[in-house]
């Protein structure tokens, strides 16, 4: 008779309402794995560059590397007229490149959550050494110059007067290339 009475028991309460599951926490939004740390990206960058390749940036990492690589050999050039002008591009370029590795992180990641319609890097392209004609005609002259100073002992205090030529080809360059591109597209 237990037995029956048991069985009794539990049809009974087989009939009567289920106590509520278990209640979990959430599950957390789904988190693409391709997002990037803007953080890390500017810690990265203390060595100009990294934050940049971090992101996935190549290209831009590398460019930024060697512009600050540039500028602290112009340093050691000593040249005593240009030193604050070299010292502030460094600083001004330091602290840009911390700004661009942080800030192309958060834009990285807000592309990969459709905000905007922005290029992402492919993360297997690295970068190639397509470049113009006019900067490699720059690099050769730099590179003459200062082999010149480095192999042979010719002075650069020619430096300190006709420094500014170079912002005037560069701004007459510009110049040129925006009319170019005006009369291309009427």
């Amino acid at each position: 008779m237990n037995q029956s009475a048991d069985q009794t028991a539990y049809s009974e309460n087989a009939h009567a309402t289920a106590p509520p599951p278990a209640s979990f926490p959430a599950a957390p939004p789904y988190r693409d794995p391709r997002r990037k740390s803007p953080l890390l990206a500017a810690v990265l960058s203390i060595l100009p560059g990294v934050g940049q390749v971090y992101v996935g940036y190549y290209q831009r990492g590398f460019v930024h590397a060697i512009v600050f690589a540039l500028l602290v050999a112009f340093m050691s050039l000593e040249v005593e007229p240009l030193m604050p002008l070299i010292g502030i591009l460094i600083a001004f370029f330091y602290f840009y490149n911390l700004v661009d590795a942080w800030r192309r992180a958060s834009l990285y990641n807000y592309a990969l959550e459709g905000g905007t319609e922005m290029e992402l890097p492919d993360d297997i392209r690295v970068p190639g050494f397509r470049g113009t004609v006019a900067g490699g005609v720059t690099l050769v002259l730099v590179g003459l110059v200062l082999l010149g100073h480095t192999r042979f002992g010719a002075s650069l205090d020619w430096l300190e007067e006709w420094w500014p030529v170079a912002i005037i080809a560069f701004g007459a360059y510009l110049g040129y290339k925006a009319l170019r591109e005006k009369t291309a597209s009427e």
